[in-house]
């Protein structure tokens, strides 16, 4: 019978550099994974703000906009959740995404009060600081995968 009770290095095995590589792709997108949750919530809560913090009646453009635009980072949410990988680009549109939700009480609102701004400045806030925290991993990913 074979000795399988042996275990040592794997450096001289045949197939070495093959099962690296699939553990890389196995891998890839995944340090992203623990912000899907959070952005996906985010969105969720960015759809939903007009109706929790009470300005869908006197401020219905700004209550669309924020419907909208907490439906599309729910789905980028969504997006790192089923496919990490292929969703790590759009981290800079999250970002950007975030800058807008923080300067739109002033250019989609009108008189917004103090409860309208600080509603979308924190979300605003937590978009950007969730999109760059996908963006490093993207880059972390990058030079992962080309070392240089």
């Amino acid at each position: 019978m074979a000795d399988v009770s042996h275990r040592g290095d794997i450096a001289a095995h045949p197939d070495v550099s093959e099962m690296r590589d699939r553990h890389a792709r196995v891998l890839r997108g995944q340090s992203v994974a623990m912000v899907d949750g959070p952005v996906f919530l985010t969105g969720l809560f960015c759809a939903v703000s007009a109706w929790v913090v009470h300005f869908s009646a006197s401020q219905p453009a700004l209550a669309t906009h924020n419907l909208i635009m907490g439906i599309a980072i729910g789905l980028l949410g969504l997006g790192f959740t089923v496919a990490p990988a292929r969703m790590l680009g759009l981290s800079g549109a999250m970002c950007a995404m975030g800058v807008w939700m923080i300067v739109s009480p002033w250019i989609v609102g009108s008189s917004p009060d103090a409860g309208v701004i600080l509603t979308n400045i924190i979300i605003g806030a937590l978009t950007l600081l969730l999109g760059l925290m996908c963006a490093g991993a993207a880059m972390k990913e990058g030079r992962r995968t080309n070392p240089t």
